[in-house]
């Protein structure tokens, strides 16, 4: 059983499931928009966690963003996240109050 943080789509794969280039996921991966696993070997392994951002990073480009928004974007994101979990609130929670 493997959880959501585990890298298990080579970078093929998961550009093909986004429906973007490998070249741009190795921008992004520069840019520090997301870091995947590495094998022993230094191939590239992305989670579905990573999936899950690289549509994200997807859409905010549809949106008009450039790469320093979408970073800032997913910075905040993150915090908003971290901050949840720190008071123990369902990522839904916030929305119904």
């Amino acid at each position: 059983m493997t959880s959501n943080d585990d890298g298990v789509y080579a970078i093929s794969v998961a550009a093909s499931m986004v429906s973007m280039e490998i070249q741009n996921l190795r921008v992004y991966e520069r840019r520090g928009l997301l870091t995947p696993g590495r094998t022993a070997g230094g191939t590239r392994l992305y989670s579905a966690d990573d999936v899950e951002r690289l549509e994200r990073i997807r859409d905010l480009l549809a949106e008009g963003l450039n790469l320093a928004g979408i970073a800032r974007v997913l910075e905040l994101e993150d915090e908003v996240s971290a901050l949840r979990g720190e008071l123990g609130e369902r990522p839904d929670a916030a929305e119904s109050a």
